[in-house]
């Protein structure tokens, strides 16, 4: 499998290199950050990873302006120059429906204002590590520090790296060669340019606007972009799924095992095995909990989008309290409900109570009351890739999708492991749970202090 490299022409007369392979649905993936796409396809660790993505897609990728094959003659590295960068590349392609993955520093900022331009052309979004301020990625003085430094000694001097690289079993090398791709690829003066439009990107009112599917990943490891920063952004995103990872967060090839897995399944593919290293499913088990909004749809239509995201805004907040307080692990987001997993099915329950709690005290003053659904059950599911899979979990959402706003519905097995708690059950009888032969018993979970 070889690339083929061709050039395009910005509209402000920037020469692009630009280079395809692979055949399949196109998947464009976003220059972050100064690069040589030649270079990076020769080097085995770099080009394992992309093979995997032109395995299933026409993986279109490029050198933003002053770097890597692209032209030198250009002096704008605003935004707004970047993202014509990604305009040039395809409207050269002549590409009418596209999916973006940004993966690099600059990337989501230009992935992001891409399609929110050109919604009509952007099917689905991939952002690693995204961010609202890049002043919540590198303050004033930082970047005015940085760079002096790579003007001065010509060195790449960013962020742009991760914690600790041998807990993630990194070779030493590898990640050297990684850092030398980047600081070979363009001139001091470049890097600095670039580093000033990382300060000033604002992405707030961007975010609130996109209006297709997002999926937003993050690496426990990332030391530019925090988790708090990364899920700020995917709550200002209507249509989001929001997956925090073990990982290094700034060196994706070094993380794919872990997000190939989650990228495909975002864009209704199966990822290559080759490209998926062997991992041992761990085994154990677990109590599960997802939460839904009732009538989160008909919200959306009745408030309009904007005053929409922020009652959902709200759902996420009150959800991520009341998980943090009762030592719950977030697995993903949906949008408008959660997926959430304890060791313990007491703590599980005083999570799920704690929830309905806090709405209905939310509610009490609130101009748009937030009614919430609980489903809860236990098993031992399937980890893998900072998921959860199996019976168990399909069985805790279908249980979550019996009940109506306020109820917290359980089955049998969270009943029977809390036996001898104080937890109050009503016993709702046998029900037919979709996907499964026989029906299950659930039992309300009573909330109400009165009860």
């Amino acid at each position: 499998m070889e690339q083929e490299i061709q050039f395009c022409t910005t509209t402000d007369g920037a020469s692009i290199a630009y280079a395809t392979v692979g055949s399949g649905p196109p998947l464009v993936y976003v220059c972050g950050w100064p690069g040589n796409i030649a270079t990076e396809w020769e080097r085995e660790f770099a080009r394992e990873f992309l093979e995997s993505f032109a395995a299933e897609f026409t993986l279109v990728r490029y050198d933003m302006r002053n770097t890597g094959l692209s032209g030198k003659d250009t002096d704008d590295f605003s935004l707004d120059a970047l993202v014509r960068d990604l305009e040039a590349v395809v409207d050269e392609l002549k590409l009418d429906q596209i999916a973006l993955m940004s993966l690099g520093l600059l990337g989501g900022p230009i992935a992001l204002t891409y399609a929110d331009r050109h919604s009509d052309r952007v099917s689905r979004v991939v952002a690693l590590g995204p961010y609202l301020l890049g002043s919540h990625v590198i303050t004033e003085q930082q970047y005015k520090a940085l760079s002096d430094y790579v003007t001065a000694f010509g060195r790449l001097a960013t962020p742009d790296d991760f914690r600790d690289p041998q807990r993630y079993g990194l070779d030493p090398e590898t990640v050297n060669e990684a850092a030398r791709i980047h600081e070979e690829s363009t001139s001091p003066s470049t890097q600095a340019a670039l580093l000033e439009t990382l300060y000033r990107a604002d992405l707030t009112e961007v975010a609130e606007r996109l209006d297709m599917p997002v999926l937003v990943l993050h690496g426990s490891g990332d030391g530019r972009v925090s988790l708090e920063v990364s899920r700020e952004v995917a709550a200002r995103i209507r249509d989001v799924q929001f997956v925090p990872y073990q990982g290094t967060g700034a060196a994706p090839w070094a993380d794919s095992n872990v997000i190939l897995p989650h990228i495909f399944r975002f864009f209704g593919a199966v990822p290559p095995q080759s490209a998926v290293k062997a991992r041992r499913p761990e085994v154990g088990m677990f109590s599960i909990l997802f939460t839904d909004i009732e009538g989160s749809t008909a919200l959306t239509q009745r408030l309009g989008d904007a005053k929409a995201r922020e009652v959902l805004r709200t759902h996420e907040r009150i959800v991520r309290e009341a998980l943090r307080a009762s030592g719950g692990s977030e697995v993903k987001t949906m949008g408008d409900g959660f997926m959430a997993s304890f060791s313990s099915a007491t703590r599980a329950l005083e999570c799920a109570i704690a929830i309905q709690r806090a709405f209905a005290q939310h509610n009490e003053s609130a101009q748009e009351a937030i009614l919430v659904r609980i489903g809860l059950n236990a098993g031992e599911p399937i980890a893998e890739e900072e998921d959860l899979f199996g019976t168990a979990v399909i069985m805790a959402a279908r249980i979550a999708a019996h009940g109506a706003g306020g109820q917290i519905l359980a089955s049998n097995v969270i009943r029977e492991l809390v036996a001898g708690k104080e937890f109050l059950f009503s016993d709702r009888g046998e029900t037919a749970l979709r996907g499964f032969e026989d029906p299950a018993r659930l039992y309300e979970v009573r909330w109400q202090e009165e009860e």
